[in-house]
Parts: structure tokens; C-alpha cells; sequence
């Protein structure tokens, strides 16, 4: 059983949008096509903060891109993006959103951040992804979406190592890159713990 797993295609996350991705855009219409092949299993994420999110830059009077110490981890600080009702984290009106049977929530509490679509970054809470797909029956994930070196890189992880197998399909991902380089360092990462790194045409051929 084969489900697709589509990653915060929401409009903060695209060009012009509060943390937009460079290119982001031009990921919907390669996974509005990947939804028209035969998988057994559409599910989507979506960011989903409160207004006071604790990795929102604001909430301590910093700046994006400085770090501080959330419950014990290191938290990069963002923008304000994804608040929960917002304009900005609605899906794309350009994502097909006729087929997707499911959405998970993440981000939704305001101490911690949650790259994963299947947890917290802490791993204390599940959005209920995991057991879904579970029980669908689910063997093979195929993961796109945004971005490659954050919650697609950590949904990827996870999927791994919750039993399943996990394909990225390279070319319907885009990467905030940061740092130069983190997307093939992210790609790098989820090669080694497993996941099959492959472009939309062999899904669709």
C-alpha cells in the first residue's frame, strides 16, 4: 500500500509569503500531477501555530535567524508564518485539494516547533500521521513538499523510523536553504537513514 504524504504547501511558505521558499510555487503542479497516479493513501501537514509560537523571532524580541534554547533544544528563530485561521496558512489555492483525505496538524503547541508531520521535535506528541498510515495498511511513503531541509527532511526521518519505507521525490521538493548547501546535506541525511532519493517522472511513468 502506497500513500503520498504532501508537506506545508501553504501560501507563507511560497514566493512572497512570510518565510517564502525560492521556487516553492513550482512543486504544485508536479505533485497535482502525482495525485492523479494510483496511490492508495493521500495525506497532507500543514503548519499550524498560535500566534505566540515560541519559534516565532517576535515572541522574544529577536531577530529571524537567531537561535535559542527550547525545552532543552537549540531553536532557530522564524518569521511569524502558518497562525493558525490565517490567509497564510492556507493551503495554495493552486494545490488540488480534491484528493487529500486527511490533514495533520503540526505545530500547534506554542512551547515547541514540529518540523515532523508525525511529531514534535521533542517526539512527545504524535499528530496521529503515523497511526493512519498504519492503519491504511501503508508500507511505502512518498513524501513532497515543503521544504526539503526542514519539515520534509524530519517527516522523511520519521517515516523511517516508524517501519516504513521512504521515497522523496526530489524534484516535487523545494529548500529554505539557509545555509548554502542544505538542501544536498539534507538529501545526504535522508539517503543514509534509508530513504530512497527519486524524481516525480519514475512515479509517473
Amino acid at each position: 500500500m502506497k500513500a503520498l504524504l504532501i508537506v506545508d504547501i501553504q501560501n507563507d511558505f511560497l514566493p512572497n509569503g512570510a518565510l517564502g521558499v525560492k521556487e516553492g510555487d513550482q512543486v504544485i503542479p508536479v505533485i497535482n500531477q502525482l495525485m492523479k497516479k494510483d496511490f492508495d493513501v493521500i495525506v497532507a501537514s500543514k503548519d499550524w501555530h498560535p500566534q505566540d509560537h515560541k519559534s516565532f523571532a517576535i515572541t522574544h524580541g529577536k531577530q529571524p535567524g537567531e537561535h535559542v534554547t527550547l525545552k532543552g533544544q537549540d531553536q532557530i528563530l522564524w518569521p511569524v508564518h502558518c497562525v493558525q485561521d490565517s490567509t497564510g496558512a492556507e493551503f495554495s489555492s493552486e494545490l488540488d485539494q480534491s484528493k487529500v483525505e486527511k490533514v495533520f496538524f503540526k505545530g500547534t503547541d506554542k512551547d515547541i516547533d514540529s518540523y515532523s508531520a508525525f511529531f514534535d521535535n521533542e517526539h512527545l506528541k504524535s499528530t496521529g500521521l503515523g497511526d493512519y498510515l498504519k492503519s491504511k495498511g501503508v508500507t511505502d511513503v512518498y513524501i513532497a513538499g515543503l521544504t526539503t531541509d526542514y519539515c520534509v527532511k524530519y517527516s522523511v526521518l520519521d517515516t523511517v523510523e516508524l517501519g516504513f519505507k521512504a521515497h522523496v521525490i526530489v524534484d516535487a521538493c523545494r529548500a529554505v536553504n539557509l545555509q548554502e548547501g542544505d538542501s544536498e546535506k539534507a538529501l545526504e541525511v535522508m539517503r543514509d537513514a534509508g530513504a530512497e532519493i527519486i524524481t516525480a517522472e519514475k512515479v509517473l511513468h
